[in-house]
């Protein structure tokens, strides 16, 4: 049976994305990766090249994936927060990739992705038509509600697992927060 370049190829980033969040990039193995994917670790290099080239294309292929995953509403940006928040409780995996390339390749290919570049394209729209704030610059505000839906994540609980109770109040501040970032104010006179 002839092998499929692109099943292997998506076997190996999802091996790669379960062992980069799980160790990062200096305690992920190559060996671990190709033998999660059925594959030669060999078909690693020859598919991405190096560990890092690799970490990169399952970091961007996650961002894609994770801005895919929420609607995105420019005119509802509090709905917005607390459809990403239950997408990390939901996905706790990606802040732990995202910690993990902050930690160890700050330097390294950013996440800007070309849908984050269109949804601050819609936000700068929105601002213009008076239905979003203009305190902040159209990224700035999108990176604070960002920000916000994630601010629980990064705060000390403890490394328990949240209860449904402490979750919705965390999601209710969440929303909370990117509605007053995002309120238009009436001019100042």
């Amino acid at each position: 049976m002839p092998r499929d370049s692109n099943a292997t190829r998506a076997r190996l980033l999802d091996a790669a994305f379960a062992e980069f969040a799980a160790h990062g990039i200096a305690g992920a193995r190559v060996e671990r990766i190709a033998s999660a994917a059925g594959a030669n670790k060999r078909l690693i290099y020859a598919h991405f090249g190096s560990k890092d080239q690799l970490f990169d294309e399952v970091l961007r292929r996650a961002a894609e994936a994770g801005a895919e995953s929420v609607p995105f509403d420019p005119d509802d940006l509090p709905g917005y927060a607390g459809a990403v928040f239950d997408h990390l409780v939901a996905r706790p995996d990606l802040l732990r990739l995202r910690l993990w390339q902050l930690l160890e390749r700050p330097a390294g290919p950013g996440s800007a992705t070309e849908g984050f570049r269109r949804r601050i394209a819609e936000v700068a729209d929105a601002q213009e038509r008076g239905e979003l704030s203009r305190a902040l610059a159209p990224a700035d505000l999108l990176t604070m509600v960002l920000a916000a839906a994630q601010a629980w994540f990064w705060a000390d609980e403890g490394g328990r697992p949240q209860s449904p109770e402490r979750l919705a109040r965390h999601r209710a501040a969440v929303v909370e927060t990117a509605r007053r970032l995002a309120e238009p104010r009436p001019p100042e006179r």
